[in-house]
């Protein structure tokens, strides 16, 4: 390993893959930065223009969208709550909240030191046990899934600031929206009045909607039209300083955005939304936790990024991707005519071992870049709502656009901006909406696919180890609530 890993760093810092590294950082917190854009969309873009280049750096550039991107995505969710990727909806709970009480340069600098070390530690995990992590991944079964899927749901409890009730109307919400579409056994389908559904809603457009365009409606009710004023922003030793006091958080965080990352389709919105409830339910203040709490940013960002790793681990282990991002890789490798798996360490042992090279030397790309741009986003709260609000909806509604290129998805994003202001407006959060959009089918599809496999045993149940130890937590945290 120490030799695959000192020729790999020979070979990264070739003129050629740093400037490579640098491209794809940058054209990260481009995609990123833009509701709608996803890094598996960026990426894919990209991929036929690395037709001509040598692997190792195609490969590096590929990497470093995904990695950028992942990151990326917190800026807008906390200047104007519009998540740039599904995963930053859960940045914005807190980081938001913390910009509206000026301290947007807090959350910006605390998002990016918390991501920069969630993915060190990551990739450390990752170099050190992907084989092992990708055979645990392999054991999960239908039942396991299921499993986690309930365990997500039942941090419903801890995710809410308001009465449980309310929280439980939105999670009731979300799990109705989740049942159109086709059947996931029978292939029927289910409250489909519309070809675009066929896939079940869109879950950016839904995502956009309930965040972003229900802030918009916020901006433009509030009769005032006077800017926060903007708190100094901190220098690199005072965020620092300040991260250190949740060095708890951030390795709990990045060691759980790491484990959720490698399970296939478990993704970032799970390892964050995990993260972020597990940080709220060991606080001594959990009132706090999505009034400003920058534990929340901590915890959300640093499993966010830790996930990008995990998601790497499975793939290079045994070519099989752990998220959208990682599958698009696999395009990316194909074209070079590389396969993942096994035998990748034993042909070509450069590009996994350039590939943790090269997400160890992006970091400092990365984190100098968002540290440089602190001061310079921050000035989006200086101008005034209105013009705010209509940027952000002319965005989002593009974005949404982008995603499926089909104009029903924009009329979706426009539902869910509706209904996510009139949730807020009763005091129901959109926190739970988005828990069970990312949980609901994956607790479904798999319930059904063991009740197949038992023979409609409900057996399985208590066969499973692992849904007996997630009963267990899904109980405690709900006495603990």
């Amino acid at each position: 390993m120490i030799e695959g890993l000192l020729a790999a760093f020979a070979a990264v810092s070739s003129l050629d893959v740093l400037w490579a590294l640098a491209v794809g950082v940058l054209l990260g917190y481009f995609v990123g930065a833009l509701p709608g854009l996803t890094s598996s969309i960026g990426m894919a873009l990209l991929i036929p223009f690395t037709f001509g280049m040598d692997p190792i750096p195609a490969i590096v550039m590929l990497v470093a969208i995904y990695m950028a991107a992942d990151y990326a995505g917190g800026i807008p969710a906390i200047l104007v709550n519009a998540p740039g990727q599904p995963a930053a909806a859960v940045t914005a709970f807190d980081g938001h909240p913390m910009r509206q009480r000026g301290e947007a340069g807090k959350a910006l600098a605390l998002s990016i030191l918390s991501s920069g070390a969630g993915a060190l530690i990551s990739v450390l995990l990752l170099i050190l046990t992907a084989q092992l992590m990708a055979d645990v991944a392999l054991a999960f079964g239908p039942a396991e899934y299921f499993a986690l899927a309930v365990l997500g749901l039942s941090l419903v409890s801890v995710l809410s600031s308001g009465p449980v009730l309310k929280a439980l109307v939105g999670l009731l919400f979300g799990l109705l929206v989740v049942t159109i579409g086709i059947d996931p056994v029978s292939g029927e389908g289910r409250f489909v009045f519309h070809e675009g559904l066929l896939e079940g809603i869109p879950f950016l457009a839904a995502l956009i909607g309930l965040f972003a365009l229900s802030e918009v409606f916020y901006m433009l009710e509030e009769s005032e039209d006077r800017p926060v004023p903007i708190k100094s922003v901190p220098r690199l030793e005072g965020a620092l300083r300040t991260l250190g006091g949740y060095g708890r958080t951030l390795l709990r965080s990045s060691c759980i955005g790491y484990v959720v990352g490698v399970i296939p389709g478990a993704g970032s919105s799970v390892a964050s939304l995990v993260s972020y409830g597990m940080a709220k339910r060991s606080s001594r203040t959990p009132e706090s936790f999505g009034q400003g709490n920058p534990e929340g940013v901590v915890a959300s960002e640093a499993a966010n990024n830790a996930s990008v790793s995990g998601a790497l681990a499975p793939l290079l282990a045994l070519g099989i991707p752990g998220s959208a991002s990682a599958a698009v890789l696999i395009g990316g490798l194909s074209i070079q005519g590389l396969e993942p798996g096994p035998l990748l360490f034993q042909n070509h042992p450069e590009i996994p071992y350039s590939i943790f090279v090269s997400l160890l030397l992006g970091l400092p790309i990365m984190l100098a870049l968002g540290l440089m741009g602190v001061r310079v986003w921050v000035r989006v709260t200086l101008v005034p709502k209105g013009i705010v609000a209509s940027v952000v909806a002319g965005i989002c509604l593009l974005g949404a656009y982008a995603s499926t290129n089909d104009v029903f998805t924009v009329a979706v994003t426009a539902f869910f901006g509706v209904a996510g202001y009139l949730l807020r407006k009763v005091g129901v959060h959109p926190a739970p909406v988005v828990l069970a959009l990312v949980l609901g089918y994956l607790m479904e599809s798999n319930f059904r696919r063991a009740m197949l496999m038992s023979g409609d045993d409900w057996s399985f149940l208590s066969a499973s180890r692992l849904l007996r130890v997630c009963w267990v937590a899904r109980c405690w945290c709900w006495s603990r609530r």
